[in-house]
């Protein structure tokens, strides 16, 4: 097994992934061999070990790892891996529209749920996302790891598990309809925009107000759907 940079163009997080997982499922890494650490793989891969998190945690999403608190990250069994959707099949646009509609209901629903049960930590960890990505200069890479860090944050705020399962492996496979944006409209303008709209979202979770949240978090999706000219069924 060997690591080589990876290209700072590239959607770095779910290139990192896709190197990892076809080192596992090509039998290049065995079930129960232990990842190296994020410290050697940022290193090695020549990121930020950020990314390097965003990639385990899409690898565990899908099911290839499972980490040990303390320990590390480790292959799974084959028969204990989740289905898994490959980058390429949402080149397809009916497809990756498909996939952005499903993400809608989770998503309102999982910001209305962390309204109700965040903990401090859990919004602490939405703020710090909410800070890099207005650090992150005309929305680098790491920019999208940090939107990516917060909708996590938010899935994870809810206190099911299962919302951090699903939303963090759907928002992994669609992460791309961020560079899509980026693509079709002003850099700047997309940017301004989008970090209003989480800080919309934060803000309504922060205030404990369910319908607010969920309302918040509709019109943040709803908006990003209309930037990638994609239309949804709406409720």
């Amino acid at each position: 097994m060997e690591f080589g940079h990876i290209r700072r163009t590239e959607h770095l997080p779910a290139r990192i992934a896709d190197q990892i997982g076809r080192d596992i499922t090509e039998g290049r890494m065995r079930p129960g061999e232990k990842l190296p650490t994020e410290h050697f793989l940022a290193k090695a891969l020549g990121v930020s070990r950020s990314v390097v998190r965003e990639a385990i945690a899409q690898l565990r999403n899908e099911g290839l790892v499972e980490t040990r608190q303390g320990v590390g990250a480790f292959v799974t069994e084959p028969q204990a891996r989740t289905i898994r959707i490959e980058q390429d099949d949402l080149a397809n646009r009916q497809s990756f529209r498909d996939l952005f509609q499903l993400r809608v209901p989770l998503e309102i629903e999982a910001a209305g749920l962390a309204a109700l049960h965040h903990t401090a930590s859990d919004l602490a960890r939405i703020d710090e996302a909410l800070a890099s990505m207005n650090g992150a200069q005309k929305w680098t890479a790491e920019g999208i790891v940090a939107d990516l860090a917060f909708h996590r944050s938010v899935a994870a705020g809810t206190g099911n598990e299962y919302f951090s399962v699903f939303i963090g492996f759907i928002a992994e496979r669609i992460s791309l309809a961020i560079n899509a944006a980026r693509a079709t409209a002003v850099l700047e303008e997309i940017v301004e925009v989008t970090i209003e709209e989480h800080a919309v979202v934060r803000d309504a979770i922060a205030s404990r107000d369910p319908q607010r949240a969920r309302e918040a978090m509709k019109m943040h999706l709803l908006g990003a759907a209309r930037r990638l000219d994609l239309t949804l069924e709406t409720y």
